[in-house]
């Protein structure tokens, strides 16, 4: 397909947008952070129990989700693996605070590494977040994201994205679990959650900025097409 052939994204769905997301953030983030915390603090449950019991959240919006728009939520899917992968780490080794704090750093840490190696896949994971992300998740605009992967930019774009994001976590995480040994547990305790927010905001503020430079780019490139295009029928 040539450069003016590329279609536009299609007009996006106000109210399933907001009840997608509404699923998504209450299912993924707050009932599993809810749950942890109601059976760790008031019902005595182990950080391990604790988690195992969160992660029926996920599965739930990915149920939700086959049943009402026909496709898995991967969204839901990373949220699950994770939880999975915290509730492992949280049974290895001591449980010293220092130790909490390097385990919490693996976490992250094994997130970066899956960017990475999602590079080998046919699609990266940036792909399947930014159609979450992009989209309203109605199949009109699931299906222009899917088709968008046939031009090589959005191609590069996706996989730069991924790549970056999985190598700021590795070294995120990296630098978190040298500065737990480095530095007393207490300050540590602070540094931490700071750290790992500030990689997270500044990945965005890039990756929002770095999409909007790639479609400007690719904008241009249509337009200069369709200029040549122009051109030669008169």
């Amino acid at each position: 397909m040539s450069a003016p052939d590329r279609p536009g994204p299609p007009a996006r769905s106000g109210a399933a947008s907001a009840l997608g997301w509404i699923l998504t953030i209450g299912l993924n983030v707050v009932a599993p952070i809810v749950t942890y915390n109601t059976l760790t603090e008031d019902h005595g449950w182990s950080e391990f129990a604790a988690l195992l019991a969160s992660s029926a959240w996920p599965v739930l919006d990915t149920a939700i989700m086959v049943a009402w728009r026909r496709k898995v939520d991967e969204f839901a899917l990373v949220t699950l693996v994770f939880l999975v992968i915290t509730a492992v780490v949280s049974l290895v080794g001591a449980h010293t605070a220092r130790a909490l704090l390097v385990k919490d750093s693996g976490v992250t840490g094994l997130f970066g590494l899956l960017c990475l190696a999602t590079l080998l896949a046919p699609r990266p994971l940036m792909f399947y977040f930014g159609r979450k992300f992009a989209t309203d998740g109605t199949p009109a605009s699931t299906a222009w994201w899917n088709g968008m992967w046939e031009y090589e930019g959005f191609r590069s774009t996706m996989r730069t994205m991924t790549l970056v994001w999985g190598v700021a976590y590795v070294a995120e995480a990296l630098v978190r679990i040298a500065l737990a040994y480095a530095l007393p547990t207490d300050t540590m305790v602070v540094v931490s959650p700071v750290l790992l927010y500030s990689v997270l905001g500044a990945l965005g503020v890039w990756t929002a900025w770095f999409g909007k430079r790639r479609a400007a780019e690719g904008a241009r490139r249509q337009a200069e097409a369709e200029a040549a295009a122009a051109a030669a029928a008169s």
